[in-house]
């Protein structure tokens, strides 16, 4: 028996990184997987889903729920990177980081919870990031959403408990994945350079992977973390534990 066995999850932005990984985790122990991605065409994507749309979350809850009868696990993974300084972020760029990164988590949840209060049962896994809690340059609309993404699992969880329904964060330190990769390109005149600077932050001195996340992820979704209620876990190579 998987540890997901004939759950049904839900895993937002699975088109890519975290994403991908964790929805073929869930898959390979048992999960029925409902890989949600605004990029429909891309590898693995099931469903169609843009979580900025209220309309298109409450469409993707709605055929999950007809097609399964149910929804067990929702993994709010779905966001985008954002870079800059306060003078450097434009209104707009603040305002699309927001609408996705926790805008995003806010209208998928709420589209999902009445399948799990009818059931009195279901874990909501949200996609914070250690940032939430440890300062880094020119970050403010990523770290700004991220803390927001915290603070609203915490708000869930006291309203869901009741229900049964478990409410908890991931909090990640940096993973390479293609926001990295773009943020090196973008950042950085020698892409390496910017790597070892980014590595130093970290007490492992490495990157993440995403199956790193993916396991904490399949974790916060299983029965195995039944007493882990409201929490932010955090997965990040000792990058808010301190300085080597």
């Amino acid at each position: 028996m998987g540890r997901l066995e004939d759950k049904v999850c839900i895993v937002t932005g699975a088109g890519s990184g975290i994403g991908r990984a964790s929805a073929a985790l869930f898959a390979e122990h048992g999960a029925l997987v409902v890989a949600a991605d605004v990029h429909a065409e891309a590898s693995g994507v099931t469903h169609h889903v843009d979580v900025c749309d209220e309309g298109s979350t409450a469409a993707l809850a709605r055929s999950v729920v007809d097609q399964y009868g149910r929804i067990d696990v929702l993994f709010n993974n779905a966001g985008i990177a954002g870079v800059g300084s306060l003078e450097e972020t434009s209104l707009e760029a603040w305002e699309r980081v927001m609408r996705v990164n926790a805008t995003g988590v806010f209208l998928m949840s709420r589209a999902v919870v009445p399948a799990m209060i009818e059931r009195r049962a279901g874990s909501i896994v949200n996609m914070s990031s250690a940032i939430a809690e440890v300062g880094l340059a020119r970050r403010i609309s990523y770290a700004a959403s991220k803390g927001a993404v915290l603070a609203l699992t915490k708000s869930m969880q006291v309203d869901l408990a009741p229900f049964g329904i478990r409410v908890n964060a991931l909090l990640p330190g940096t993973i390479m994945t293609t926001f990295v990769e773009d943020y090196l390109r973008e950042s950085y005149a020698d892409p390496e350079d910017g790597l070892r600077s980014i590595r130093g932050r970290q007490l492992t001195g490495e990157l993440g992977k995403p199956e790193d996340v993916a396991a904490a992820a399949l974790y916060l979704a299983s029965d195995e973390s039944a007493f882990v209620v409201g929490s932010g876990l955090v997965v990040d190579g000792g990058l808010s534990a301190g300085k080597a």
